[in-house]
């Protein structure tokens, strides 16, 4: 009788223990969508369009930018010009991005403000977030690409610059004519 007791238990636990495992893993970033093998092909050329800025003092404008990337032949490794123009607000940054193995790593800078810092972060599908840290300015960054099309979202609470969403194109690659 003792037997038939303890078995149902060590069922329910043995239940809960691979419910638990599941939930955790799902939960963890590299199993519920794999890191991307070549974050950064897609991305190759000139990108442009709009979003809005949200700035510290509560005004939110519309903002023009125009980004452009540059992958080296092995596509690991990412150069990165970013400039955005609202009314009265410009930020240039630029920046150079290794991945491996799903993680980002890199340097930045933004011209208009001096500013200077490291990136670190992950690639998931069409998907790449990273933190930007500085001495004067740091921000969470998030990029996906789908197509020609491509959201970012800038995040720096604290800043002057406490919100970025930007809508981009990619520039259709002109074709010569034809002699």
């Amino acid at each position: 009788m003792l037997f038939r007791a303890t078995q149902p238990l060590a069922q329910a636990i043995k239940g809960f223990l691979v419910a638990l495992a599941l939930a955790v893993a799902a939960a963890s970033p590299g199993y519920a969508q794999r890191p991307a093998e070549n974050p950064f092909g897609p991305l190759a050329g000139s990108w442009s369009g709009t979003g809005t800025i949200a700035l510290s003092s509560g005004t939110k404008e519309r903002i023009r930018c125009r980004a452009t990337y540059r992958p080296d032949s092995s596509a690991m490794n990412l150069q990165i010009e970013l400039r955005c123009a609202s009314d009265s607000y410009t930020f240039e940054l630029k920046s150079n991005v290794s991945h491996k193995v799903g993680e980002i790593s890199g340097m930045w800078t933004e011209s208009t403000r001096g500013a200077i810092g490291s990136i670190s972060g992950i690639a998931t599908g069409n998907q790449i977030q990273v933190r930007a840290l500085g001495p004067i300015f740091s921000a969470i960054l998030s990029l996906t690409t789908r197509g020609d099309r491509q959201q970012i979202s800038i995040q720096s609470p604290g800043s002057e610059m406490s919100e970025v969403l930007i809508s981009l194109s990619k520039a259709k690659a002109s074709s010569a004519p034809a002699n």
